[in-house]
């Protein structure tokens, strides 16, 4: 009787095949980051940016009482700079994750680009930039014509998106504002308001009312449109309604164009800063709103951020003027809410990275 042979199969696990392994499951996981990073992202930049500008402010402030002065000055110093440090690094990263989306997922940025959402947000990194550079040191820009330099390069693409979205807003059916209106639809006119305060940091007056005009202009027509809330336009997904705290940055932002346009916190920009002050208070009085949207940590949670550190520094420009003790308390109580928002997401956005990079709130369709 002959016996089968047995036949056996002998594996060498190789060093080398599971490095290839490993490696080409990073490069599977950076290309699925890399496809997931949308400008949507770039809300942390502007909050950090808006952060680093309060500090700033806080560090240079001598308008309060004797006591909160000496408070203030031995306080934000160093961590204004901490502060803005932190924002050019993150900023500096998400730029070149996203000009990697670029490169080799232009489809989902021209996608993003016909979204009525994540058109929007594509004013996100230049108004990040803006911030930015409004808050730098003083170290920095020793002179006028290194901040134009960098100020041209920047404010030319929020005007030319102006000019696309804006144009498309009255003259074609494709994207008419009373159907594609949404909160985030203020993020251009942030753009403008923040170039106008930018441009009348380096003198330049004329520019600053330019763009101060192209923002307000739109920034009416908007907000009315927004309240009247058409029911055939397209809603906004639960999780991203923390947008709906926009409506408090845009007035915020607008009386502090207009007080560096005019050299002072005049009526307007009182009016202003009162609107956006009540704005915020009928938001926060209605928190079953955001419920659903903070069930899960999203990058949705950062849109509380900046529209409340802009409240901040127009409720500080407001304490100037005023020299009241009322007016000094509310611009410091809502300070302390802006800088404790901005420390919470910090740390949690840190602790939840992963969660954060792998699962954007919108993702868009390459059919769009």
């Amino acid at each position: 009787m002959v016996k089968p042979e047995i036949g056996l199969e002998v594996v060498i696990d190789s060093p080398d095949l599971k490095n290839q392994e490993q490696i080409n499951r990073l490069n599977r996981s950076q290309q699925a980051i890399i496809a997931k990073i949308n400008a949507s992202y770039f809300r942390i930049c502007i909050s950090l940016g808006a952060q680093a500008l309060l500090w700033k402010t806080l560090s240079e402030k001598t308008n309060f009482s004797p006591s909160f002065n000496n408070l203030l000055t031995k306080l934000p110093s160093t961590t204004f700079f901490l502060v803005w440090c932190i924002a050019i690094c993150i900023f500096v990263s998400l730029s070149i994750l996203y000009v990697l989306r670029c490169i080799f997922h232009f489809n989902m940025v021209k996608a993003e680009y016909n979204h009525h959402i994540g058109v929007n947000y594509l004013f996100a990194p230049w108004v990040s930039w803006l911030l930015l550079l409004q808050s730098a040191p003083k170290f920095i820009f020793r002179n006028k014509y290194s901040y134009e330099y960098i100020w041209w390069p920047l404010i030319v693409p929020v005007i030319a998106l102006d000019v696309k979205l804006y144009g498309q807003w009255f003259t074609t059916e494709k994207r008419f504002l009373s159907m594609v209106a949404n909160p985030t639809s203020q993020l251009s006119v942030i753009g403008n308001l923040v170039g106008a305060h930018a441009a009348i940091k380096m003198g330049w007056h004329e520019s600053g009312i330019c763009l101060f005009t192209l923002g307000m202009s739109h920034y009416l027509v908007v907000f009315i449109t927004l309240y009247q809330r058409f029911s055939g336009n397209n809603r906004i997904p639960s999780r991203l309604r923390p947008v709906f705290f926009q409506f408090v940055a845009t007035p915020s932002m607008a009386a502090l164009a207009w007080k560096s346009i005019n050299g002072s916190f005049d009526m307007f920009s009182k009016m202003l800063f009162f609107l956006s002050l009540f704005l915020f208070i009928s938001l926060a009085s209605r928190p079953v709103l955001f419920k659903k949207s903070v069930k899960n940590f999203s990058v949705a949670w950062w849109a509380f951020s900046y529209p409340l550190s802009f409240l901040a520094l127009a409720s500080m420009a407001y304490a100037h003027q005023a020299k009241e003790v009322t007016a000094t308390y509310l611009a410091l109580v809502l300070s302390a809410v802006s800088v404790l928002v901005f420390v919470f997401l910090l740390v949690y956005s840190t602790l939840k990275i992963d969660s954060l990079l792998r699962k954007p709130v919108l993702i868009y369709s390459v059919e769009h």
